[in-house]
């Protein structure tokens, strides 16, 4: 099968003229189509411009016909300055105008320039690429909303800057700069400030700001204390249980709680823990694991108390006592026990004839400084140790029947006066130094046998002194009882604590006076942690559901991070407080 040539299409005329692109050559069939085809109105041909000559003016008007609308019209913003030549150029273009115009028989190739250049004038005449009317420069203050930013009643317009600043002005008035903000700022304005005037005195100051010329022209530590000291609010306190600190030690039966002590440094997070099968075991409190760190066994030594086990306000002692008249101390750094002289006293007579031999040291506390010890014995004598010598010189009979042994931070020497508290409920306030009794009274409400505890707290805003009864009642005298040494009345408690029915056993102060925690063991979960300086218990710690036990011992960290708490049934409960956590 032979292929034919594709035949190519047609488009030139025979005579060499091109196509024309215009409807000129279109009949009405073919524009009706188109319109029915593009939806384009349909517009009939013309009649009467069959002629040669109206054809060519009829092809001369369409020549606007392959342009634009935005070239075909424009905004004219006003006579734009025009140069001499482009005023020639102009004018010789208007000419020409009016001649193809009056000039029927020109050519249709006169009509390409003038479409050039009436592109050149629309393009030249543009408006603005982006204008926004509803930005204005100036903002009308005749509504209702706009009228409060007035400064005058005669203001009508305002720029935008100024606008702008009245308004930060209003929300400044209904929503006043935080105290933050202010601090911040004022420390940038002294920042510049002193740039300013180092500038004006040159470079004798130079690369030294105001707070490198604090520090050199002071003597003083360089680094932030560890946490700053902070009132503690009324009402609620922030506190979290963590793991017990002696979980690895439950599993084997350790016994019941006798004693909590915490290391007097906070830089030793150590806590010593003395049960009830007579041993003592050290954990490093870490507020997670509480590792065990070492035990120490002393078979022939009882722990009964919650002040059988001390450390020296030094921190590198552990005192040991308990119903034996002897002690022990055990030496951190070493890792050796050794006896003390109560092992020696408590075999003979004391020097003037009362006899303490077979006696116990339950009871025992040592001075601020660590120089003096003070023990209750038996017959109601209260044994005072030099705890340097070790000897037996500073023994001596004091008081009868002291159930606590306080010493007292009034005055000038730390181990001038010593509180102790009888079973007759009465206080006495020891003189040290001068050996003699300088203030003696009973405590408001109490009789024979109704003392039972007594806890002091030495804050410099407020010191307090507590001492519990069998009755579950707490009273508590301001420090100004034990300082009025020349005053004879009988001083008034500021405040009787009632939350407790059961006879107190436990009341320990933190560090810096601000809590006190009173438990009593005769009752399961009877403890109640009280703010020193409003004298009230929080709502929101113990809850029922704390799972406290019968309460045996009682102690805080010297930073009061966290406060261990002792049962009988042989856990220490952890707990952290996070008002003290850095």
């Amino acid at each position: 099968m032979v292929k034919h040539a594709r035949k190519k299409q047609k488009l030139t005329q025979e005579h060499g003229e091109d196509v024309a692109l215009n409807d000129a050559n279109k009949d009405d069939e073919e524009r009706m189509l188109e319109s029915i085809l593009f939806g384009t109105k349909f517009s009939g041909k013309a009649v009467g411009l069959e002629d040669k000559e109206n054809d060519i003016v009829g092809d001369g008007g369409k020549e606007f016909g392959n342009l634009l609308d935005q070239d075909l019209f424009f905004v004219d913003d006003g006579e734009l300055p025009q140069s001499d030549e482009q005023h020639a150029s102009s004018s010789s273009s208007s000419s020409s105008a009016s001649e193809s115009e009056s000039d029927s028989g020109s050519s249709s190739s006169s009509s390409v320039p003038k479409k050039e250049s009436l592109k050149k004038t629309a393009r030249k005449h543009k408006a603005s690429a982006w204008v926004d009317p509803s930005d204005p420069t100036t903002i009308s203050l005749s509504s209702k909303r706009l009228r409060k930013l007035r400064d005058a009643p005669h203001e009508e317009e305002l720029q935008g800057r100024e606008y702008e600043s009245r308004l930060r002005r209003q929300f400044e008035r209904i929503n006043p700069e935080p105290e933050w903000a202010a601090q911040a700022r004022n420390k940038i304005e002294k920042k510049v400030a002193w740039a300013d005037d180092a500038d004006e005195d040159g470079a004798s100051g130079a690369g030294e700001g105001p707070d490198v010329q604090h520090l050199l022209s002071s003597s003083s530590g360089v680094l932030r204390s560890k946490k700053s000291k902070r009132a503690l609010q009324a009402g609620t306190i922030d506190i979290t249980r963590l793991r017990d600190a002696n979980q690895e030690a439950q599993q084997a039966a350790c016994g019941e709680i006798k004693s909590l002590a915490f290391h007097p440094s906070p830089m030793v997070p150590v806590l010593a823990v003395g049960s009830k099968d007579r041993r003592v075991r050290l954990y490093n409190i870490d507020g997670h694991l509480s590792p065990l760190l070492q035990t120490v066994h002393i078979p022939s030594l009882p722990l009964t108390s919650q002040s059988s086990v001390q450390f020296h306000p030094g921190g590198t002692q552990i005192l040991l006592t308990g119903s034996r008249p002897f002690f022990y101390v055990y030496d951190l750094q070493s890792g050796a026990l050794s006896g003390g002289a109560g092992r020696k006293r408590g075999r003979n007579q004391n020097q003037n004839g009362s006899g303490s031999g077979s006696g116990s040291m339950d009871i025992s506390s040592f001075s601020p400084t660590g120089e003096l010890l003070g023990v209750a014995g038996r017959g109601g004598y209260v044994h005072l140790v030099d705890w340097k010598a070790s000897g037996t010189s500073g023994v001596k009979g004091l008081w009868w029947v002291p159930p606590s042994v306080l010493p007292s931070e009034e005055g000038g020497d730390a181990r001038t006066h010593l509180a102790v508290l009888t079973g007759d409920s009465e206080i006495y306030i020891w003189d040290v130094a001068e050996r003699r009794c300088v203030r003696k009274w009973r405590d408001e409400g109490g009789f024979r046998g109704a003392a039972r505890v007594l806890a002091g707290s030495a804050a410099p805003s407020r010191g307090l002194l507590g001492i519990g009864s069998t009755s579950g009642l707490v009273n508590m005298y301001e420090s100004s009882a034990c300082a009025s040494l020349e005053v004879q009345k009988q001083p008034k408690p500021v405040k009787t604590l009632e939350n407790l029915t059961t006879p107190i056993s436990s009341m320990r102060f933190n560090p810096d006076g601000q809590l006190l925690a009173v438990a009593s063991r005769e009752k399961k979960d009877a403890l109640k942690l009280f703010h020193t300086p409003s004298l009230t218990t929080y709502a929101n710690w113990p809850t029922s559901g704390t799972p406290l036990g019968h309460v045996t011992s009682i102690d805080f960290s010297a930073g009061s991070e966290y406060m261990a708490i002792g049962n009988s049934k042989g856990r220490v409960l952890l707990f952290s407080l996070k008002d003290y956590v850095v």
